[in-house]
């Protein structure tokens, strides 16, 4: 697939996806979640990439939203149609994808936006960066998962408020409520994102896509998270990269992981 709206850099095993639609703010169009759905799965499929970043041209914004223009003439239906494809394609996608994701928030992440970052598995944002879900302010509600995502991240209550008021909140708050890990300056945001990616590659990448898998069913109202863990945790005792793991400790030298 060519990308007119994302373009991708690759690093030491580091892979950076930058939304490019700064005259839109980096809106999500159609366009834009299929080329991000393409992506993803080539990036995840490449066992050179054991780290993903995504992030927005610019220093205005992360995701400003979706593409309000595509749909507001949309039908009941095609509403549905809308969402179930979206979380399909892009949200669930990134959420249970194997390689970890690190969203760098940089500006507005809102609306889908904010989805989008809800959906990667933790998130980094820039001291600039404001944040917020302002769909009731247009009649309609969040329908890329952040209605279920946000409260599982913030709690019931600051979600109700946030969606309610269709407010945005700072960096700051964000990060007192949990929606972000970290705080950085903009100039830091990718060197601290990238830092720890590093960190995040020296493991076992067969651990990390077991980890996130038993996470994830935790958070499932059809799984249990507890048996999911103690299915992967014995699988992993199958692994090469246990084997290695495990004889480096007992060695007292660093693991060199195969992934397999």
């Amino acid at each position: 697939m060519d990308f007119e709206n994302i373009y991708i850099e690759e690093e030491n095993n580091l892979a950076t996806i930058t939304i490019n639609r700064p005259k839109k703010l980096n809106a999500l169009n159609k366009r834009t979640i299929d080329e991000l759905h393409v992506a993803f799965k080539e990036l995840d499929e490449d066992n050179e990439t054991k780290v993903i970043i995504i992030t927005g041209s610019g220093e205005k914004a992360f995701v400003a939203g979706a593409d309000i223009s595509e749909f507001s003439d949309y039908s009941v239906k095609e509403g549905r149609q809308l969402a179930a494809a979206g979380q399909r394609k892009l949200f669930d996608f990134v959420e249970n994808l194997s390689t970890p994701v690190i969203a760098a928030i940089n500006g507005f992440a809102l609306g889908g936006g904010l989805e989008l970052a809800m959906a990667c598995h933790f998130r980094v944002a820039s001291s600039n960066a404001r944040m917020g879900l302002p769909e009731v302010s247009l009649g309609v509600i969040p329908g890329y998962g952040g209605t279920q995502r946000l409260p599982q991240l913030v709690g019931k209550g600051r979600a109700m408020e946030m969606i309610m008021t269709a407010g945005m909140v700072d960096s700051d708050k964000a990060f007192g409520y949990g929606l972000v890990n970290h705080v950085v300056s903009s100039e830091e945001l990718l060197p601290f994102c990238k830092k720890i990616a590093g960190r995040i590659s020296n493991n076992s990448t067969v651990a990390i896509k077991h980890a996130i898998k038993a996470i994830n069913a935790g958070f499932k109202y059809d799984a249990d998270g507890y048996s999911v863990e103690i299915d992967a945790f014995g699988t992993c005792f199958g692994t090469d990269d246990f084997k290695e793991g495990t004889s480096a400790f007992l060695e007292k030298r660093k693991a060199d992981f195969p992934g397999s």
